[in-house]
């Protein structure tokens, strides 16, 4: 039997995108990432926020980084990138889905450019059967359905996904938070 097992990991390829009411606009819209943060301290205490621009109009969304701590309890090094407005540490905070839970932003995964990195790939070989297994790393928990992304890092269409699981071609487990593994009695591939 040949066993076939891969991992991947979904990886956004940009900042996520936030859908919010526009006072310049009257509606709602996009804002997207400015790759630039706005830090203000007063006395011991300090308040990063990073800064989103409306796509129309530009009128401005702070999300709060930081608010209110202690200038010691932010990282030196941190503090020095929010000053300089590192993009780099924009970027990272702008795929980070936790801050926007924390500001009650909605980001539209809709929009949401994302890619598959293949982690690593192990194959065992032990006769003619083949099976195969792979995990896919969702750690930004995109809202992403299971059989999308099958179809994507298998290079199927979703409706060919959707046929093979009512048949029993593929097993789906999303029992682990953050993780879609799925199992293939015959590979697939």
């Amino acid at each position: 039997m040949s066993y076939l097992k891969i991992e991947y990991e979904i990886v956004p390829t940009e900042s996520f995108c936030v859908i919010r009411g526009c006072s310049g606009c009257g509606r709602k819209t996009h804002f997207r990432n400015t790759q630039k943060f706005r830090v203000n301290a007063n006395g011991n205490r300090v308040d990063v926020w990073l800064i989103y621009q409306c796509e129309h109009c530009k009128h401005t969304l702070n999300l709060a980084v930081y608010e209110r701590q202690k200038v010691s309890s932010v990282p030196k090094a941190e503090y020095e990138s929010f000053l300089s407005n590192d993009a780099q540490l924009a970027q990272q905070y702008g795929k980070t889905l936790s801050l926007f839970q924390k500001n009650k932003a909605a980001v539209d995964f809709e929009r949401m450019n994302y890619s598959y990195v293949k982690l690593h790939e192990t194959i065992q070989h032990s006769g003619s059967d083949k099976s195969m297994e792979l995990t896919i790393h969702n750690p930004c928990g995109l809202k992403i359905r299971p059989e999308k992304q099958i179809a994507d890092v298998l290079g199927l269409s979703r409706s060919q996904v959707k046929k093979r699981m009512a048949q029993g071609e593929i097993l789906v487990d999303e029992t682990d938070f953050g993780k879609l593994h799925f199992y293939s009695p015959h590979c697939i591939m």
